[in-house]
């Protein structure tokens, strides 16, 4: 029997493996192998509002188990480490509990068809002290040591003693994770001040973003870019375009021009990369930002029993343009990998990937939404901002979870959505 191994739960990579386990894994056609590291699936773009508590991961997050057993694979925890083109196996890292004890010991799985869907990390450009003092979202995490953190800080200002008349943070990065983040922090002090957090309020909090570009949301057209920056200002976000930072300290950033921001609790989204340990495995060929280079049907250069897809591949248009890293990329990878598995198992032709950009929104929390819909929705592009805005933004998050349960099983998550904004706090305490 056919074995395809999936490795990465993202966007993508779930989307793609729960199609596959429906299509092959259920009628006994192939064997369906979901890998990644974690044990639950949250949509990476709503990461920032684990960090700022307005999601909980523990409730939120999708056990990758439970929905194996549902659609067809199998799941196996583990890290990759390790790959042979030549006896078509992976391997998997020895995993430590939290404890630090041995947990799972090395493993070594075989595969007829191989796809890759690593995702992407945090770049920081060799920054110095970014990685000892800044924290990055990449994972569900992450997220939550920044949310701990961050009630931590305004638990000790609240008390009097974090030493400081103001919670002092800073955000490199002004695309759309330090964008988003910076409204919801806002939203999040407004909440808290309901919950016990007595004498808090937004003058409370010094939030400086900070990016080395001339201005924010560069994906975003020059009148919605100055949109969120005045939103984010009147807010009371300390928005520095045009300035990069150098270093990062225990008591801030350190500019180019040698000034100092000073920030307690600092966060670094300015760009991404493929992770290293991608560099150079199996021989595949890489681009400078560990991405693997992959042809028009996403099958790698060097061995057309791998797919690439997702933030970690490397696909170049007939534009001259790279298929850039974003959700709806991974989404149309995963659609088109899914034909060309199907095609490759019946010996027919592959179809060639071509990329679709259908635009960009960014949501500022309850404040506002600001994007662009571009393709078959309309000729040309339309900007749209406000209640139009954040309804599409979020049909953008339903229609993931629709690739994944289908319209029944969304429609009855986002009535007990409802409820639970009944019963639940409106932002995470604990």
């Amino acid at each position: 029997m056919t074995k395809i191994i999936v490795v990465g739960g993202g966007a993508g990579g779930l989307e793609l493996v729960t199609k596959l386990g429906r299509k092959l894994g259920r009628k006994g056609k192939a064997e369906v192998i979901l890998v990644d590291r974690n044990r639950t699936h949250l949509w990476k773009p709503l990461l920032h509002e684990v960090a700022a508590g307005a999601m909980d991961a523990g409730i939120d997050g999708l056990s990758y188990r439970s929905h194996a057993h549902n659609h067809g694979f199998s799941f196996h925890l583990g890290s990759l480490s390790n790959l042979d083109r030549e006896q078509k196996t992976i391997t998997l890292a020895a995993m430590l509990d939290e404890s630090g004890k041995p947990m799972l010991s090395e493993r070594t799985l075989e595969y007829d068809i191989l796809v890759l869907a690593i995702g992407s990390v945090s770049n920081d450009f060799g920054t110095k002290g970014v990685s000892e003092h800044c924290i990055f979202l990449d994972r569900p995490q992450q997220a939550e040591h920044f949310h701990d953190e961050l009630m931590n800080r305004f638990m000790q200002y609240v008390e009097g003693e974090l030493g400081s008349d103001k919670v002092e943070i800073a955000i490199v990065g002004a695309g759309a994770t330090g964008v988003e983040l910076s409204a919801e922090l806002y939203n999040a002090v407004e909440h808290l001040s309901a919950y016990g957090f007595d004498h808090l309020d937004p003058d409370c909090l010094r939030l400086t973003l900070v990016e080395a570009g001339p201005r924010i949301l560069p994906a975003l057209p020059d009148r919605l870019a100055g949109m969120a920056q005045k939103e984010l200002r009147e807010l009371g976000v300390d928005v520095r375009t045009n300035t990069m930072v150098v270093e990062a300290t225990d008591k801030g950033l350190i500019t180019k021009d040698g000034e100092l921001i000073p920030a307690t609790l600092m966060v670094w989204a300015a760009g991404i990369k493929a992770p290293d340990f991608l560099k150079d495995i199996g021989g595949l060929e890489n681009n400078r930002n560990n991405q693997l280079i992959v042809n028009g049907t996403l099958q790698t250069t060097r061995d057309d029993s791998i797919f690439v897809i997702g933030d970690c591949a490397y696909c170049m248009q007939e534009d001259g343009k790279a298929v850039p890293p974003r959700a709806q990329s991974a989404h149309q990878m995963a659609s088109m990998t899914h034909r060309n598995i199907l095609a490759l198992l019946n010996n027919k032709p592959l179809k060639t990937y071509i990329y679709k950009d259908y635009g960009s929104l960014v949501n500022l929390s309850r404040y506002t939404t600001v994007g662009s819909l571009m393709g078959s929705l309309m000729r040309g592009t339309m900007m749209v901002e406000g209640l139009f805005a954040r309804v599409v933004y979020m049909s953008l998050y339903r229609m993931h979870q629709v690739a994944l349960h289908g319209y029944i099983r969304t429609g009855l998550m986002m009535f007990v959505g409802r409820i639970n904004r009944l019963l639940r706090p409106k932002l995470k305490l604990h």
